[in-house]
């Protein structure tokens, strides 16, 4: 609703109401007069009354008419210059909204170039990312291969070790890879014969007075495993490590009684355990059997120790080869003390020889520097005899030419 209608609402509103007020008023007149003049008079008066009323109305009417016109043409001049109004704003808008346009538009286009290239990095890093998880997977695919060889190994080697047969040879195949890593061929014997009707699993060959040692694989691993077995209950646990000690003590008594023979072998055999962490455990917490091992005379080692052991012997079988030799290292020193005697002579004559041309050297320079001072001399007189010569004739010629006299 406009201005214009509100405030004609207001004025029509406002002759209403002082039509209303005026017809009451003259409603209270009209009594009035006539309770005091009669009906007559007030009939008379009312007519003239009326006629006053409708001429005040129709000239109400008709300055409302005009009043009427002039906000109509009032309203219509605010209409125009509302519209004007409005197709100027109109065209401003359209101008900003264009320039907003643009505006927006080269943001737009800058922000969908940043997008392009920020998603174009994004590939390309998604791409390399891509391709890096591609090539781990291929590393881990390649590991998990080699996990699941090795886990089929694990498993043969726990079905090897869980029979008492496998787990021998298991051990005899071990010593016997030490031994020839170590030990010249002629230094050991597997599964030796010995004179008792036993065999045993190596026999080692090594200088006086030590002889032949024996060396037997053992590997007593079932108690072993079961006292770190969590499922078993604490009584259990200590019988299977009652167990294994016995075990032990009796490896080590067969050792001593079979392998260790007066006047064929040493006084001394070794039990070799393949496990170090059996021999960690024997050494560890059970130091009864390993003194009952030392009063019968057996060593208990392991592959590392073993190791120290072949590696002593291997020196041993050296010195012995190397004192087997020494006749023959005495006679080529021998030799080479002659060799470097008459070295030594010749190279004193040389020294003798050098020493006589260096004097001749020496004696020749100087008849040398002799011979050049004698020929300088000799070009110094020469020069002497030319100049005297040359000073006689100029003499002879002054005192025989005619004006000689003068």
């Amino acid at each position: 609703m406009t201005h214009t209608e509100i405030l004609l609402a207001a004025l029509l509103g406002a002759v209403l109401l002082l039509l209303a007020w005026m017809s009451l008023r003259l409603s209270r007149l009209r009594t009035e007069i006539a309770d005091r003049l009669g009906d007559q008079l007030g009939d008379q008066l009312a007519l003239s009354m009326a006629a006053q009323h409708r001429e005040l109305l129709r000239d109400l009417h008709e300055g409302l008419g005009r009043q009427t016109d002039r906000i109509g043409e009032h309203a219509r001049a605010d209409r125009e210059l509302l519209q004007r109004g409005l197709a100027a704003a109109s065209v401003q808008l359209s101008r900003s909204i264009q320039t907003l346009t643009h505006s927006v538009d080269g943001r737009l286009e800058s922000l969908a170039g940043h997008v392009n290239q920020r998603l174009d990095e994004g590939f390309r890093k998604t791409n390399e990312t891509f391709a890096s998880v591609m090539a781990r997977l291929a590393t881990i695919d390649e590991a998990q291969k080699k996990i699941d060889g090795l886990t089929t190994n694990v498993v043969s080697l726990q079905e090897l070790l869980g029979d008492k047969r496998a787990r021998g040879a298991f051990g005899e195949v071990q010593l016997e890879a030490l031994v020839q890593n170590a030990l010249p061929p002629d230094a050991y014997a597997f599964q030796a014969a010995l004179p008792n009707g036993t065999r045993v699993d190596c026999l080692l060959t090594l200088p006086p007075p030590t002889g032949q040692v024996a060396v037997d694989a053992k590997f007593p691993l079932e108690n072993y495993h079961r006292m770190f077995d969590a499922s078993l209950g604490e009584l259990e646990r200590r019988a299977a490590q009652q167990a294994f000690r016995a075990d032990v003590r009796r490896h080590v008594e067969a050792i001593a009684t079979k392998y260790i023979l007066p006047g064929v072998t040493s006084d001394g055999a070794v039990m070799f355990l393949p496990a170090e962490a059996v021999f960690a455990e024997v050494h560890a917490y059970h130091p009864e059997v390993v003194a009952y091992a030392q009063q019968r005379r057996v060593w208990i080692v392991s592959p590392t120790t073993l190791m120290a052991v072949l590696n002593t012997a291997r020196a041993v079988l050296k010195d012995v080869e190397t004192r087997k030799q020494i006749h023959v290292i005495k006679d080529a020193l021998g030799k080479l003390a002659k060799d470097f005697h008459r070295f030594d002579e010749r190279m004193n004559a040389l020294a003798r020889h050098i020493e006589q041309a260096s004097k001749d050297v020496q004696d020749v320079q100087t008849s040398s520097r002799k011979i050049s001072a004698h020929f300088q001399k000799i070009e110094s007189a020469r020069l002497d005899e030319l100049q005297g010569a040359s000073g006689e004739e100029s003499v002879t010629g002054r005192l025989d030419s005619p004006d000689g006299a003068a």
